[in-house]
Parts: structure tokens; sequence; C-alpha cells
């Protein structure tokens, strides 16, 4: 199978590269597109990748893997959403935009929901697979070896909030996170979004240099800081959700989560109170089973495997598509984002 990892956003790398590395190790052909910005800097330089959907196109792919929510409907291939976190509560994550032929869902509370969506719109298939990006998280070989049980020194604070300005807790969190790293208790490990406002950004880079305790993360992949974490502070993202299954304590900030099997505040200045409660007696643990369940029960590391099989079992059913057909303003958005390939048809 030609498969293409398709990246908008640095965010990308990281969910797709476990799914890489299997489709390699399974004797398929591997191809990224990445937008000019994130070639520049893409680690893996030894894989094959491009900038340009003329080449793109000309590879062919039969199927593309998004972590994404768009996708361009001229290109050949069977159109893979793979998605880029859990946050279901969020706006759109359950908007169905018509550019996917099969969603590959993490977890019953996913599958439920899109299988109605399916038989509703009639265009595109659910296979529950669970998600590529968690499966380090469960490889011994992997390096993230006992990182789902906490240190128990309750001394490194992951504090993750997610970009989206309605949803963030990172302007009104600020002094109290500055507040908590300047107590000396606790080391604060800040990892912003790819999208968070870059004012945001430079507000806690500013404090953290006159706190040694205050660390920015640059890291493109969170799960290495996640594993290096007693507890996270977010609001309503999607790292909560990816902590959660290292069976860690979370705290989040005003979170419209409809499950929230942790602590939530809706008053910033209770977050220390509240981080050493959940550090000496993490009340929530049984609670997070729920979660366990419902949002991601695959815990054998073999999610990406799960997702080649299906992908290949879809494609068998249905053929290859050489395109999707799009309404004119979903086809006038891709080619806005994407730009027209003048070598295809249905453009």
């Amino acid at each position: 199978m030609r498969a293409l990892l398709f990246c908008q956003h640095p965010y990308a790398i990281g969910i797709l590269k476990p799914l890489c590395n299997i489709l390699k190790t399974e004797g398929h052909t591997v191809m990224w597109y990445l937008p000019v910005h994130l070639a520049e800097g893409f680690p893996f330089k030894d894989d094959r990748y491009s900038s340009d959907m003329a080449a793109v196109a000309d590879y062919n792919p039969e199927a593309i893997f998004v972590p994404g929510n768009e996708v361009p409907h001229y290109l050949p291939g069977a159109k893979v959403q793979i998605f880029h976190g859990f946050a279901g509560e969020k706006k759109g994550h359950f908007r169905i935009r018509h550019y996917f032929d099969l969603y590959l869902t993490q977890g019953p509370y996913f599958t439920t929901q899109f299988r109605q969506l399916a038989k509703k719109h009639g265009n595109f298939s659910v296979a529950e697979t669970g998600w590529c990006k968690l499966d380090p998280l469960f490889q011994a070989s992997s390096g993230f070896n006992g990182s789902r049980k906490s240190s128990g020194k309750g001394n490194v604070i992951l504090y993750a909030p997610t970009f989206s300005p309605s949803l963030t807790s990172a302007r009104i969190a600020f002094k109290d996170i500055v507040d908590i790293a300047e107590g000396g208790e606790y080391k604060v490990v800040v990892k912003f979004h790819d999208l968070t406002d870059p004012g945001i950004i430079e507000q806690y880079t500013r404090a953290s240099v006159s706190v040694d305790n205050l660390i920015i993360s640059t890291e493109t992949n969170i799960l290495p800081v996640m594993a290096g974490a007693d507890i996270l502070i977010s609001d309503t993202s999607s790292a909560v959700y990816e902590f959660l299954l290292l069976n860690k304590p979370v705290v989040t900030i005003r979170s419209s989560s409809p499950h929230p099997n942790w602590a939530d505040i809706t008053d910033p200045a209770m977050i220390h109170q509240t981080v050493e409660t959940q550090l000496s007696s993490d009340p929530y643990s049984k609670e997070r089973k729920w979660f366990y369940d419902n949002y991601h029960p695959y815990s054998d590391g073999n999610s990406s495997s799960r997702m080649i099989a299906a992908t290949e079992a879809w494609i068998k059913e249905n053929g290859v598509p050489r395109s999707r057909q799009l309404s004119p303003a979903r086809r006038w958005k891709i080619n806005s984002i994407f730009g027209k390939n003048p070598g295809l048809k249905n453009n």
C-alpha cells in the first residue's frame, strides 16, 4: 500500500510517526506531505517527503492518513481521518466536513457517535482501532517504561493549556502558575499548543527568565514531557486525555468536558491547594477507569497496526478512490488552503 502521511501542523508529525514506523515495518511505501514551514525543520530526513502537491499527486497514494480537519479532495487515495486529540467536547470534533472516506476512532465514546453520523450521511465508514500516537506509551522499547506510574515525588507539574481563545486558561492562570513555580516546591514545565497566541507565549517566556522553576518546553512531541511529569494542569485540552492514560492526576481550569473524571476548578487561585490534594491522595483514581474504557481501551501498543489493517480492509471492499466529491463551497475552501492541481480533474 502506498501511504501518504498528511501534515498541516507541527503536532501532526508526532501523531503520525508511530504509524510511519509500522507502515515501513510491514512493507508499505510511505511519503509525507509537509507544508514548507514544516519541511524546513522536519526531523526525519531519511523519510520521503514533499511540499509540492503535484509531486504528492504523482506519488499516487492509495491511502492518506490525516490527523487534521482538511485534506485535498482531488488527491487520489482513501482519505482516512485519524484525529489530533481526544477532546470530543470541543466545537467541531463531531462535525462532518465530507472530506473523509474512513474514520478511525480511538474508543467506544467516539465510535458510537461517528457511526450514528455515518448512518445519517451515508458517505463514509467507521472503524475502531485506537490511536497511533499513543503506541509508544505502551511499548517497552519506546523509552516510556514505567511512565504510567506517578513518581510519587510530586515535584514536576506540567501546565499544558489549549490554544482556543474561548477555552484557554493561559491568561487567567498566569499569575498563579508563576506563583507556584516561584514557591520552589514544584518545577513547572509549560508546554504550549502550536497554535497558541504568540503574545501568551512571550508573557510566560519573559517570566521564566527570572523564575528558575518555570520552564518553557520546546519539545515538538508532548509525550516525553508528560512522561516526566507527576501531575497535569490544563483546561479544555486533548492533552488531558492523553495524560490520564499515564494513570496520573489531572487538574483542569474551567473544563467544558462532559465527563470530568479529574479535579476541575473555576478559580485559578485554587490551583496550588488542588495540586497538593491530588498528589497526596489522588481521589479520582477510580473514576479514571471510565475514561480508559470509553476513550482508549487499547493498551497493547498495536493501534498503528489496527489502523493499517482497517484501511486495507476498506480499500479491499471499496477500491482506491481517485478523488472525492464535494460541494462547490468545500472545493473552494480546499483550493484556498492547498491550491489547485491543474493536472487533476474535479478541482
